[in-house]
């Protein structure tokens, strides 16, 4: 019993070492056949030795991304805050395409809905960093899963990080008298995104209705019709941030009903609080290529929208 102790203590540390140089080579930029699944099986491995920062998401995240970026995807997951009396919740929608097991407490901490699935983010990386790539070409359709991003212009040197909620439904108008069911639909998708620049700046945005916003205020009505004029013309004269990009806040406002997204709000408005780091992270990139077309949704999903491969654009469609 003694000599099998021993050997699984020195297993143990014989992984550990392993694992810890495969980390080590692929952080200083080694580049060897088979890197990737290496980086895979060294979180796996150092999770299972308990030896890693953490036995969530993080070692899937690590696995499909690589070290740098996977760790940035974990961080930069803003606490979502949701606005008084809702109760809806992002959800896996492979798991869950309801409000029976979407909507979850209506006040305090939350990680789980009342159905115990736990509150879920997919995520999109957009890596400009080593330059600019091709602009689209006309009648391109650019909404496609395995179209190569748009790179080009003010994109280039940013690497983006799209975070996406998905809702079993939108009600704009919920508890409004006659009409409520005229903003009613199935399946609402809302997003917040990270750009970091190459000097390290960050700056964030998150969907509403039809575009992108920073912080509540009527200037965005432009960017919530969808309506470019107004919308550019609010930019023009400094009432709101150029396509809705301001300092990152860690945060994510959510408003109930539709799931409007802000990055900066008032906490007055808050009963329940989702941190960050409690959100499962799933890369959506694997799920859109082997299963998006399996799936139907009332609103177009992350990987038929334009933003999906042009981390710039201004519409949500």
């Amino acid at each position: 019993m003694r000599e099998r102790g021993q050997g699984s203590v020195e297993w143990i540390g014989l992984v550990a070492v392993v694992c810890l140089t495969m980390v080590g080579l692929a952080a200083a930029g080694v580049r060897a056949p088979g890197a990737g699944l290496a980086r895979a099986l060294a979180s796996r491995m150092l999770c299972a030795a308990a030896l890693a920062d953490g036995c969530g998401d993080e070692p899937t995240l690590i696995a499909t991304y690589g070290d740098e970026i996977g760790r940035l995807v974990r961080r930069h997951m803003p606490t979502v805050l949701l606005e008084k009396d809702s109760r809806a919740l992002p959800v896996d929608f492979r798991r869950c395409r309801a409000t029976a097991c979407g909507d979850g407490t209506p006040r305090g901490l939350v990680r789980l809905t009342d159905e115990g699935d736990h509150v879920t983010a997919f995520v999109h990386v957009v890596d400009c960093r080593d330059g600019p790539g091709a602009e689209s070409a006309p009648g391109e359709d650019i909404a496609l899963p395995h179209a190569a991003p748009d790179c080009s212009g003010p994109r280039a040197g940013h690497l983006y990080i799209q975070y996406w909620l998905y809702y079993a439904d939108s009600a704009t108008l919920r508890g409004v008298p006659v009409a409520e069911h005229e903003g009613y639909h199935h399946d609402d998708w809302e997003s917040v995104q990270i750009r970091v620049a190459g000097d390290g700046s960050v700056d964030e945005r998150a969907s509403s209705h039809h575009g992108y916003n920073y912080a509540q205020s009527l200037a965005n009505a432009g960017s919530d019709l969808g309506f470019d004029p107004l919308r550019e013309a609010a930019e023009a004269v400094g009432a709101r941030p150029h396509d809705g990009w301001g300092p990152e806040t860690h945060a994510l406002y959510v408003s109930g009903g539709s799931h409007a997204g802000n990055a900066s709000g008032s906490l007055g408005d808050v009963d329940r609080i989702v941190p960050g780091r409690r959100v499962h992270l799933v890369p959506l990139e694997p799920v859109a290529a082997a299963e998006g077309d399996a799936y139907r949704f009332v609103v177009s999903p992350p990987w038929r929208k334009r933003v999906w491969r042009d981390p710039e654009a201004t519409g949500t469609n």
